[in-house]
């Protein structure tokens, strides 16, 4: 009976001096959208949005413009020739549509590509700031998935990772 009363303290006293799980949570989406390279990222290719959309307003000028000259002459031409011209000027309009959106898919794309680099080197250093600070758990939530229903502001680390990352990238 006493090695049992005995084993009993034994069980307890190692079981409370068991280290407690380290666990914090972060919002991705705070993260991402304050993150300064991010911004930086979105701001470069607004430019370069702008830039786009410019050509192909000029294009479509240009194309107005043809069409115009077309119609005013229209009446002068011969119906074969009128069809002939008409021709020339839907296949011009349907190949300068295919290459807006070609050129808008490879824009699109190559943006998603560096977001994505973006958002993994995020993980990266998210999974690299739990390790280096002893969390068991780093919980991602974000207003798209929301894992965490209630955490306390002491676990919340969004914050202090988003501050970390931006220091890093200013470097």
């Amino acid at each position: 009976m006493k090695n049992i009363f005995y084993l009993g303290m034994v069980l307890l006293i190692l079981s409370s001096c068991q280290k407690e799980k380290k666990i914090g949570y972060i919002d991705n989406g705070i993260v991402i959208n304050d993150y300064q390279e991010k911004k930086d990222l979105e701001a470069k290719f607004q430019l370069k949005e702008e830039a786009f959309r410019k050509k192909f307003d000029s294009i479509d000028i240009a194309f107005q413009a043809e069409v115009q000259k077309f119609q005013a002459e229209a009446n002068k031409m011969s119906q074969t020739k009128a069809q002939e011209r008409y021709q020339q000027l839907g296949q011009l309009k349907q190949s300068q549509d295919q290459q807006r959106q070609i050129e808008a898919q490879q824009f699109q794309k190559a943006f998603q590509t560096e977001l994505d680099s973006i958002i993994s080197k995020v993980k990266r250093f998210e999974n690299e700031y739990g390790k280096t600070n002893g969390y068991s758990f780093i919980i991602g939530t974000s207003d798209a998935a929301s894992t965490v229903l209630y955490g306390s502001e002491e676990n919340d680390l969004t914050q202090i990772i988003l501050d970390s990352l931006n220091a890093k990238y200013k470097k």
